[in-house]
């Protein structure tokens, strides 16, 4: 059955979610390689918020080429992850569950490799599957993981300049921006000769901090005047424990600035260095934007583009003063909703707009069902295949967050 028909028959439909249940690791139906089912190429950010993007409506910032992939496709309008740190948020975008079942629920545990992934469950399907960049979970492991034919990665969060990387195996220093590096890298893999439908999952380290600005970009935004958000200060009535984490490392008085002596909010020193943090941050995604350029010029160049489902996400949002705040964690809005945008002409007009809750959760169910694959069972995640054509059927109308405290950043209690 082409992929096509399988669509029509289907009926775009989404999958089950059993709340709370542990997958078994299952063996898929057999399937040998189908040149008309569809590549996917998702590119996942780091700690880039919603409205980091132009075609979003940032004042300033301008992303031409990610709004040409909303134009060319679909823009997820509320798009949240149901925890807001990295290892957490990533697990769910493979597993299609949330943390408290998939046990990835801080950023030092990694994926479990006995519990099938959506890319596990393409490479038994028969596709060739590419993982390059930040993986982040297992701090201190870079080695392959399952379900990838080829790997490039690092330990933990890696640097922004001359970054080691374990290609297939073998250590390597690729001298360099890491955004530009790992796009070299993705391209290269893009062109080979193959003769199976491929994935590859590219992951940058932008905009995690230490917010290390491209040397061509540094100076773009020094001249744009940056205030503090009307919620910084207003903490009257708001829990105790938000007001004392104005002091820490996830606050605005907090050394992730780069400082530790704490100014009133109305001193020149304060208002320069807060609007120094928020460039360096906004400045970083000048070069994911430019890497998004790259990737889809490869995939044209092969002829590759338009039977690619390319989707483009965060795995977190990040807050610039909001509430007193910097990081993420807590379950406001500046931390949990994040960009995504879906290009697939075969599936997807031009210019769509999905306005419902959509959950980092639902990207394993649907990729898998666009490329017409067995799906995972007892996942937590429905796919939106369906909202891209206009089937929202009993979509959801709310959701569950959850984030546990670490003991090693003692500044959000958990969240639930």
């Amino acid at each position: 059955m082409k992929r096509r028909e399988f669509l029509r028959v289907a009926g775009l439909t989404t999958v089950g979610a059993a709340v709370g249940c542990r997958p078994r690791d299952i063996t898929s139906r057999s399937a040998s390689a189908d040149s008309t089912r569809p590549n996917v190429v998702f590119i996942l950010t780091d700690d880039q918020r919603w409205d980091m993007m132009s075609c979003a409506g940032h004042p300033f910032l301008k992303t031409p080429n990610l709004d040409r992939i909303a134009a060319e496709g679909a823009m997820f309008e509320n798009m949240f992850v149901t925890t807001s740190l990295c290892s957490p948020s990533r697990a769910s975008f493979l597993s299609g569950l949330y943390a408290h079942t998939h046990g990835v629920v801080n950023n030092f545990t990694d994926y479990p490799s006995e519990m099938t992934s959506f890319p596990m469950r393409l490479q038994q399907e028969g596709y060739e599957m590419a993982y390059i960049g930040k993986w982040h979970m297992g701090e201190k492991d870079d080695s392959a993981r399952p379900g990838f034919d080829y790997w490039v990665s690092h330990q933990g969060q890696g640097k922004y300049f001359d970054n080691t990387f374990n290609i297939n195996g073998k250590r390597e220093v690729k001298k360099g921006y890491y955004t530009t590096r790992v796009t070299d890298m993705a391209i290269d893999w893009i062109k080979r000769d193959r003769k199976k439908p491929f994935v590859m999952i590219l992951g940058h380290k932008a905009a995690h901090t230490p917010f290390t600005p491209e040397p061509k970009y540094d100076k773009i935004f020094d001249d744009v005047d940056v205030k503090y958000p009307d919620s910084a200060f207003a903490l009257k009535g708001k829990p105790e424990w938000v007001s004392q984490r104005i002091d820490t490392w996830h606050g605005i008085y907090g050394p992730i600035y780069g400082f530790r002596e704490k100014f009133p909010d109305t001193t020149p020193e304060s208002v320069k260095e807060f609007a120094r943090f928020v460039r360096s941050y906004t400045v970083t995604i000048k070069s994911i934007d430019d890497s998004v350029a790259r990737v889809y010029d490869a995939l044209k160049e092969t002829g590759q583009l338009d039977n690619t489902v390319l989707i483009f996400a965060g795995d977190n949002g990040m807050f610039l003063g909001e509430h007193g705040m910097t990081d993420k964690r807590t379950m406001h809005e500046e931390s949990i909703r994040v960009p995504m945008l879906v290009r697939y002409p075969s599936a997807i007009k031009g210019g769509t707009k999905v306005p419902q809750m959509v959950l980092n959760i639902d990207l394993a169910p649907s990729v898998l069902e666009l490329c017409a694959a067995a799906p995972l069972k007892n996942i937590h995640g429905r796919s939106w295949a369906g909202l891209l054509t206009g089937r929202s059927d009993k979509w959801r109308k709310s959701w569950y967050y959850e984030y546990n405290y670490e003991k090693q950043f003692p500044y959000t209690p958990n969240v639930r």
